[in-house]
């Protein structure tokens, strides 16, 4: 049995926000409560009583991450789930969803059943997509309806982008006949010469080509038509560009209307498209789409904490440890990120975590993999970059953190109330700085930085899973 005492909770389902004590009893939630007495309780139930004073600390729901690489089987020099799950723990993460380009691919039950079972044997939850096509090969879809069956929550054949859009509508119908997300890493290659560096002022430091944002845009474009269309579940995965945040939101606008949906009056925001003086935004309009609705359009977007905290200069000062797909793009890009979370465009926050080794980060710019490690320091960037900067507030950063991407799988966490499951993270707003993983790999361009909001204790299933001593 846990009595958390006196910290500040905040969820964002109920709008719960205040000082409350919560007992948890059971693995769940038992009670919510302004005071509750340890005399309350009886003596077998004291004999067993474990209490954290959380005073001057927040309370939230367990982090939900929906984009995940555990790299396990195959890769697990980088990352194993057992590492990878101690990493979420310590980020504040109770629930993550890991993507399908292991090796062999989760395009069977087999492989399949080695990630559930796996998984199963962590501190977290730890669930799975299978891949959309077989051997990620992007022709020949798996069979979605044997492997949701057996376990698993969504599909993607995320790092590789499906260029037969028969196959994609295809995959939409079943999609939405078996009512689960499929998420889209959207990247034309064909217009791409060297992935992982924006076309522009990065590429041009390195004298190389680079990746266009008409690669982003191009796949976005033609994904929201097919699933505007079909009204199938789907997930616009690590968005980089201001064109890719407008194609979304339009989208959404557009599915509301046409399904009857009401918005209220768009309000003023702050206008982003000029940046010679971010500090001083000219006003304009913006529709806001409230939460409630985002929720019910099958259509969502993710942002990582990098694209909305970097830039394509993080690139030229970091090199390989900044080089990600799709790549840190301009200024005016990762402010269009930040207003799409504002406004509910992007309604998840999803750290794309992707575990490498120091050899291969240490390649040539070109050579390189793509990729940096996001679960332990995704919340203090969301702390950092967004609510003391004023864009979101704790509730806001929250929400797109737990209920919104349990939503969008159909899980059961994400959430505090009593009855439901005693996942909960309590941290505070001290500053502290970025020294060492968990994970097996330390490839972040973060490492170092001083961040605001820090994680002290990690709950699941009412256990503390990890502890910051």
């Amino acid at each position: 049995m846990l009595l958390i005492k006196n910290g500040y909770v905040m969820d964002p389902r109920s709008g719960r926000n205040g000082i409350y004590d919560i007992l948890i009893k059971d693995n769940k939630v038992h009670k919510i409560s302004s005071f509750i007495e340890e005399s309350d309780l009886i003596n077998e139930e004291l004999d067993d009583l474990q209490i954290i004073n959380a005073e001057n600390m927040m309370i939230a729901p367990g982090l939900v991450d929906v984009h995940v690489h555990f790299r396990d089987p195959g890769f697990t020099y980088k990352e194993d789930i057992y590492t990878g799950a101690k990493a979420a723990a310590k980020g504040g993460f109770t629930t993550v969803i890991l993507m399908a380009n292991t090796k062999p691919a989760v395009d069977n039950v087999e492989t399949l059943r080695y990630v559930i079972d796996k998984g199963a044997e962590t501190d977290i939850h730890v669930f799975t997509c299978a891949s959309i096509t077989k051997g990620l090969q992007g022709e020949e879809l798996i069979d979605m309806s044997t492997l949701k069956a057996e376990g698993a929550v969504g599909f993607t054949d995320d790092g590789i982008p499906i260029m037969d859009e028969e196959t994609v509508t295809v995959a939409m119908k079943k999609a939405k006949e078996l009512n689960v997300p499929l998420s889209f890493h959207e990247e034309n290659p064909e217009l791409i010469t060297n992935n992982g560096i924006n076309h522009g002022k990065a590429s041009a430091h390195y004298n190389i080509e680079g990746s266009p944002r008409a690669a982003e845009i191009d796949l976005i474009y033609r994904d929201l038509n097919l699933a505007g269309e079909l009204d199938a579940p789907i997930n616009i995965q690590h968005i980089s560009t201001k064109e890719g945040v407008e194609l979304v939101r339009q989208k959404k606008l557009e599915m509301a209307k046409k399904k009857n949906i009401p918005l209220p009056l768009p309000k003023l925001k702050e206008d982003i498209t000029d940046i010679s003086n971010p500090s001083d935004f000219n006003n304009s309009y913006t529709q806001i789409i409230p939460m409630d609705v985002a929720q019910v359009l099958n259509i969502h977007a993710e942002a990582t904490p990098h694209h909305f905290s970097l830039n394509e200069e993080a690139v030229i000062q970091h090199g390989t440890m900044a080089k990600m797909n799709p790549p840190l793009r301009t200024e005016e890009d990762r402010l269009a990120i930040i207003q799409g979370l504002k406004d509910n465009t992007i309604d998840i926050i999803a750290t794309d975590h992707a575990p490498h080794s120091a050899e291969e980060k240490a390649k040539p710019i070109t050579e390189a993999p793509s990729g940096i490690l996001g679960l332990e320091t995704a919340l203090p960037l969301g702390i950092t970059n967004l609510v003391k900067e004023g864009h979101l507030t704790y509730m806001e950063l929250l929400e797109k953190m737990t209920i919104n991407p349990a939503s969008m799988y159909h899980l059961n966490c994400g959430y505090i109330a009593e009855g439901g499951p005693a996942d909960l993270i309590i941290f505070n707003e001290n500053t502290f700085t970025i020294d060492t993983f968990c994970s097996k790999s330390s490839n972040s361009p973060f490492k170092g930085e001083t961040l605001t909001g820090e994680i002290q204790y990690t709950i699941c299933d009412g256990k503390v899973v990890y502890q910051n001593n």
